[in-house]
């Protein structure tokens, strides 16, 4: 199996907006034991990870819930999403062991498997990209499961994302933001992803630089992101917007034209500044429903 990794809040979505990037955290499916046991194990996992592997957690929590008999299974893992990148690294980790319950067991309800996801990863933005692909939105509701809208992305828009070597936190990403935004900012927030989501819908992409804007989370992380002032603030004729993926450090840019330009900008950019990057354009992954219904529990698959 396949899952995606995921580039979030698009600017002025904070906790709302993602979209599935081709970038991909797989796992194989080694053996399973029919014993009952319901446990997940993690044989190998590159890079290695410290702790109990978010895919054993996953799957674990998706057993809870179920109830129903489950085999024990092993895996191997390999992911190809930076951790700490704002890349949605741990939303794949939990929708991958999700899907080899899935696998091992039955399907499991799209509803059921967002709030299980959002649950473990805390973020239903990145939780719903990686189960969906494209780009969705999400509506988190008091005591009710959460819900994935699905929105069209044109097919000849890419990200270029600068990953700076240095990883960032989550929780001291999230630390930096304030409670409250003024009616001003909120409402500048929700005029620019309105108009993001209909410029996408409606291919006029020549308003893409103004509906990435932000003022809600963008300007008081910029002190915590290598170069995010200066990504932001780039006038380049091929890149169409900038944003902050996710809560950093990496940074993306959306190109129609030219990505090999628009890498080459972002390089010289980090280089400049004396700041180790990994420059990398990332098309959309556009849906997961191929790659669920390869899933298949035998012996060595890869699922």
């Amino acid at each position: 199996m396949r899952v995606p990794a995921s580039v979030a809040n698009l600017g002025g979505g904070f906790d709302t907006l993602a979209v599935a990037v081709q970038l991909y955290l797989h796992v194989r499916i080694v053996e399973t034991r029919d014993d009952g046991a319901g446990v997940l194990t993690v044989l190998n996992s590159t890079p290695p990870v410290r702790g109990r592997n978010a895919v054993e957690r996953a799957f674990e929590a998706a057993q809870r819930q179920s109830k129903r008999r489950t085999p024990s299974v092993f895996v191997e893992v390999e992911s190809e999403i930076p951790m700490a990148a704002g890349l949605g690294s741990s939303a794949a980790a939990a929708v991958a062991g999700l899907r080899v319950f899935e696998a091992v067991t039955e399907r499991l309800p799209d509803g059921a498997l967002l709030a299980l996801a959002t649950a473990l990863e805390g973020h239903a933005d990145n939780a719903a990209a990686a189960l969906h692909g494209g780009l969705t939105s999400v509506i988190e509701r008091q005591g009710r499961e959460p819900v994935a809208l699905h929105w069209a992305w044109p097919d000849e828009l890419v990200l270029v994302v600068a990953t700076p070597s240095a990883g960032l936190s989550t929780a001291k990403a999230r630390a930096a933001l304030s409670d409250t935004v003024t009616r001003k900012d909120a409402v500048f927030n929700l005029q620019r992803v309105l108009a993001f989501v209909h410029a996408l819908q409606n291919r006029e992409f020549q308003g893409l630089r103004e509906a990435v804007q932000d003022r809600w989370h963008q300007p008081v992380r910029a002190a915590l992101v290598p170069q995010l002032t200066a990504v932001l603030a780039l006038e380049d004729p091929d890149i169409l917007g900038a944003f902050l993926s996710g809560a950093g450090p990496s940074v993306a840019v959306l190109v129609r034209h030219g990505a090999s330009r628009a890498e080459q900008v972002l390089k010289a950019l980090y280089e400049r500044a004396g700041t180790a990057a990994v420059v990398r354009t990332l098309s959309v992954h556009q849906s997961a429903e191929s790659a669920r219904g390869a899933v298949r529990a035998a012996h060595g698959s890869t699922v």
